[in-house]
């Protein structure tokens, strides 16, 4: 009897399982309301998750601009020369140290620079390549950058001369702005070309033991173009400064007989023992005047060019015997 009892029990228990594995989750309210808040859970989830992500567009948008800022600032160095200027690697000089000039500075500026602290030297070594090595030492330059000088002594020569005329343009034009104020009178022609031809010589003085020496430089085949251009400028101002204003014959005239004059007394100059080169300036005299009285005629202007030619050709010959001697004192 009891263990028909235990077997009921056990075939009730059995049934009440095989319903429950049966039955369709619907039917089961606590099983179907964990599954959907377990759904819900997800979407929510799913849902945050795409709203913390910016949108396609917005990427794409960024991404756009970003290209267009870049290539509008292609557009504009190439239509814009400052802007392509800037954009360009700057190529300023750099001393030993390694230490980049905090402004731009092409290299003509550079050579100026060393030429000019080359002067310092010439006294010392001459007009040479050791003045201008020297000259760069001090501005803290390697000697490696005297391969910039191609033409060696000469370019340290002609830009001696060129700052010299640039000097004496600045003195004439503003003793020409003291006569148009009223503030100065004008002087006869005579006094105004020996006076700007003794104030161009002068210039000379801090460097007239080696003088001959940069004067036969000058007279280089390879120098002689630009030496004759510094020359005919420098003529050409002072006579512009002294009121010429001629268009005839008599032109070509003054400014080869200046010429000759200039060159003449620059060689008594350098051979000038007298104090404060006293014998100079009275020969200096002398051949203003002839100047001065000169007249146009086509026969004086042949004479003038050919006394000029002849001036240099003996130049060449006086400056040959004084190089490298000690002519002076």
């Amino acid at each position: 009897m009891a263990a028909l009892l235990r077997g009921l029990r056990a075939g009730r228990t059995l049934r009440g399982l095989c319903s429950v594995v049966s039955a369709p989750p619907a039917a089961n309210p606590q099983c179907s309301g964990l599954t959907r808040g377990i759904h819900c859970a997800a979407l929510r989830l799913q849902d945050e998750s795409k709203s913390d992500k910016p949108p396609p567009s917005s990427s794409s948008s960024t991404t756009h601009h970003e290209h267009y800022q870049t290539h509008s600032a292609e557009q504009a160095s190439t239509s814009d020369p400052a802007a392509e200027e800037a954009s360009r690697p700057n190529t300023s000089y750099q001393d030993q140290s390694g230490e980049q000039g905090e402004e731009y500075e092409t290299e003509e500026q550079l050579q100026v620079r060393i030429l000019n602290a080359a002067l310092e030297f010439v006294p010392l070594h001459g007009w040479s390549m050791e003045a201008i090595a020297a000259g760069a030492e001090t501005l803290d330059l390697s000697s490696a950058s005297t391969g910039m000088f191609y033409n060696g002594a000469g370019d340290l020569v002609l830009h001696f001369v060129s700052h010299c005329n640039s000097q004496l343009t600045e003195i004439l034009a503003e003793q020409h702005k003291q006569v148009q104020l009223g503030q100065a009178e004008q002087k006869r022609t005579a006094d105004f070309l020996r006076d700007a031809v003794e104030t161009r010589l002068r210039m000379h003085i801090p460097y007239i033991e080696s003088w001959p020496q940069a004067m036969s430089i000058l007279l280089l085949p390879h120098n002689i173009p630009n030496s004759l251009k510094h020359l005919s400028t420098l003529v050409d101002d002072i006579w512009f400064y002294a009121g010429d204003r001629s268009t005839d014959m008599n032109w070509y005239t003054k400014r080869a007989a200046l010429t000759g004059i200039y060159n003449t007394t620059e060689l008594v100059m350098v051979q000038d023992s007298s104090t404060d080169f006293q014998d100079t300036w009275n020969f200096l005299d002398n051949r203003i005047q002839d100047v001065v009285n000169m007249a146009g005629t086509a026969k004086q202007v042949q004479s003038t060019g050919e006394a000029v030619v002849q001036g240099l050709m003996g130049a060449a010959f006086t400056l040959k015997n004084l190089t490298g001697l000690n002519q002076k004192r």
